[in-house]
């Protein structure tokens, strides 16, 4: 690894020692290239830049357990070694993918025995989230009596993924994706290191940065596809079009099951529900872009025509549903574009949460009330024992009234006021319905009020 790659004036002795490559290594581009000291860390300004919390710590040499919570290749394990070395601590790492108990326990062990002849542990759990409830109790007594200080990586949300015990007694940091101006530093440093003689144009760099999409390991990974590649097709120097010919388009990072699908779903509905037709659109081809199922968006549009537009726009559960049929029909990439027409629409349709709210209403109360039962007038009556008992006796058949309205008729369970959970707003169709059901609650409170005089006299 070339000297030039270090940050200038910084001293050979502050290096972590990087993994010995033997001569036709198959080692990854990205460890023989993993930084040797903090300042060669790329990005994390906000908690490497001067009074950071992180450099605070390593220039202050006292170690304390942390949650590194990030997306891939950010530098969690990095940091983690850059810890154990400004830290002067034994480094013990273990993978909770392919860890179990026997291993927790080795580690523990070999900390305790570290301990014993004076040295500290610095124990990094890679993907922690992965270890269960019982796999994560296991390090606390270890943490409390000191024996290891616990960094854990996640590329999930630690909220929901690690245990609240371990959480409390650990630092939480957040790193974020590297930038395009990051990942250009970080491909530039890899050029002059592996491939000095390949030449990059402007556009080319610009695709392999896009396509690592904030991720240092997936950049270095694609540059010694491109480098393999290059070589074997005699090309130099390297345009955009090689590198699309050279890579998978389908490359943006993209955790289905994971903290950036939701993320990604949340912007899209936002977006909808803001009526920013050019923000939904972004964040549905984003998510196509990522290898979302095209159908799954589908039905959350479905459920956006529902829940943000409801009747203020009752053509927007039609066209969103017309879209997915169009979808299963042509499928990709034809269908996709009936999806894109839903999501402009969506956004651009009158705004209504009426229905949702009203529904939300009506389950909460029907939670609490119980099972009332049918009023009598209500019922149906398809037997003679059923008329006798009184079922279906002074219904008002709608139809036969004035205007097809019986008006004072009640169709709740005896003793339940009218609730008023739906709420019409005044935008788009709604307007003209809240019109109506004004002009029938008229009605109703006259028809009403003719009974109460009748009682009267």
């Amino acid at each position: 690894m070339s000297d030039d790659l270090f940050a200038a004036g910084d001293p050979p002795a502050s290096r972590v020692p990087p993994l010995p490559v033997p001569p036709g290594s198959n080692v990854p581009l990205a460890e023989r290239l993993r930084p040797c000291t903090l300042d060669e860390v790329v990005g994390q300004a906000h908690l490497l830049g001067p009074g950071k919390p992180l450099r605070l710590a390593f220039e202050a040499g006292k170690p304390h357990s942390m949650i590194l919570w990030g997306p891939p290749g950010v530098g969690k394990t990095t940091l983690a070694r850059l810890m154990a070395q400004g830290f002067d601590a034994d480094f013990i790492a273990l993978s909770a993918v392919f860890s179990g108990v026997k291993e927790i326990r080795a580690a523990v062990a070999q900390a305790q025995a570290a301990q014993a002849r004076g040295r500290h542990t610095l124990l990094f759990v890679d993907e922690v989230h992965r270890f269960n409830k019982s796999q994560q109790d296991a390090f606390l007594p270890y943490v409390e009596q000191g024996v290891v200080t616990f960094v854990g990586a996640t590329t999930e949300n630690p909220s929901f993924e690690v245990n609240a015990a371990l959480l409390s007694r650990a630092a939480v940091y957040v790193l974020e994706a590297l930038d395009l101006d990051a990942m250009a530093k970080l491909l530039a440093r890899a050029c002059v290191a592996v491939c000095p003689t390949l030449v990059f144009e402007p556009e080319a760099c610009a695709r392999l940065t896009g396509f690592a999409d904030g991720d240092a390991r997936r950049l270095m990974n694609l540059l010694e596809q491109i480098q393999t590649a290059a070589e074997t097709a005699g090309v130099n120097p390297v345009d955009a079009a090689f590198v699309d010919q050279a890579l998978s388009k389908d490359l943006r990072r993209f955790d289905k099951g994971g903290e950036a699908f939701y993320d990604q779903i949340s912007a899209l509905h936002k977006a909808v529900r803001g009526s920013n037709p050019d923000a939904a659109l972004y964040w549905m081809c984003r998510m196509l872009d990522g290898g979302a199922e095209p159908l799954y968006l589908g039905r959350r549009l479905v459920r956006m025509a529902s829940e943000d537009i409801g009747l203020a726009d009752p053509r927007a559960l039609e066209i969103t549903l017309d879209a997915c049929a169009a979808y299963e029909r042509l499928g990709s990439p034809e269908g996709e574009l009936a999806l894109a027409e839903a999501v402009i629409f969506l956004a651009c349709a009158a705004k209504s949460n009426a229905v949702y709210v009203a529904y939300k209403a009506a389950r909460q109360f029907i939670s609490q009330s119980g099972s009332l039962p049918v009023p009598l007038h209500l019922r149906n009556a398809p037997t003679r024992l059923m008329k006798n008992l009184g079922y279906g006796a002074a219904y008002r058949y709608a139809h036969d009234e004035p205007g097809g309205y019986a008006a004072g008729e009640n169709y709740f369970p005896e003793g339940v006021a009218a609730p008023g959970w739906y709420q019409p707003v005044p935008r788009g169709m709604e307007a003209k319905i809240a019109e109506k059901l004004a002009h029938l609650r008229g009605l109703d409170e006259a028809a009403r009020n003719e009974v109460r005089n009748e009682e009267r006299r």
